[in-house]
């Protein structure tokens, strides 16, 4: 049956396993907070200090490790007369069947739409899951990678740790993001992304980044242009006009 530790903090209008079969196996583990409203699938375990906020609700084999955050507000601030406003998050956390959750790895709720984690998605520790962020079905998120506000992440994608990933973009299905990589623009089909620089002046970045951008089409011309070169360079060691240029 389903198991509460007497540390445990469940509010009266959580309910402890599937919507239909209540209490079916879920386990609540010592120093977790459940406020109202919170729905564990049966099956489902919170190790221990995890904290669910009110209206998340969680599929069925859900495995949060310990120190997990779901549902705190999201990062929603607007400028007004030289201050912040802080802009209500009225959304929530839903939650797919076989999901883990890492220790201390923290979901955000949603705005106005809830934030959407899809059934068999495994998040290590310490990553930061933005409001109404959309993580689809099968796709692995490894430790300290960071997610903004409104991403969409497709299917069956492998996120490296330590990756960043910009808010309002959308990621393909089956994409494969190498660790410590910035992804700042879409990805629309299922390739593998690499990206990082070390540290520099932020002017001196820009103008490399810029650089980077090109630097196949760089290296096509170069090798151009060695081949030109290597071509003069023959024709004088043979004692003839190169190619379109006259003799004295």
């Amino acid at each position: 049956g389903t198991h509460i530790d007497p540390t445990a903090r469940v509010d009266a209008g959580a309910r402890i396993g599937a919507a239909v079969t209540i209490g079916a196996r879920a386990s609540v583990g010592p120093g977790c907070v459940l406020f109202d409203h919170v729905v564990l699938g049966e099956d489902s375990s919170l190790i221990a200090n995890v904290t669910i906020y009110a209206g998340c609700r969680l599929g069925a084999r859900v495995l949060v490790h310990a120190g997990a955050v779901i549902g705190a507000d999201g990062f929603g601030f607007a400028p007004d007369a030289g201050r912040w406003v802080k802009i209500p998050q009225s959304g929530s956390v839903v939650i797919g069947d076989d999901v883990e959750v890492g220790a201390n790895t923290t979901i955000d709720r949603g705005a106005l739409d809830d934030t959407v984690i899809g059934s068999g998605v495994k998040l290590d520790n310490q990553i930061q899951i933005g409001h109404n962020v959309h993580v689809g079905a099968d796709t692995v998120i490894a430790a300290c990678a960071g997610v903004a506000g409104s991403a969409h992440i497709g299917s069956g994608c492998r996120i490296g740790g330590g990756s960043g990933i910009v808010g309002h973009i959308e990621i393909a299905d089956g994409v494969e993001v190498s660790p410590f990589t910035m992804v700042t623009r879409p990805i629309r089909a299922a390739v593998k992304v690499t990206g990082y620089m070390p540290s520099q002046a932020h002017d001196q970045f820009l103008r490399n980044a810029a650089h980077m951008r090109h630097l196949a089409r760089l290296v096509e011309r170069i090798e151009e242009l060695e081949a030109r070169l290597a071509a003069l360079e023959s024709g004088r060691a043979d004692g003839a006009a190169p190619t379109g240029i006259k003799g004295d």
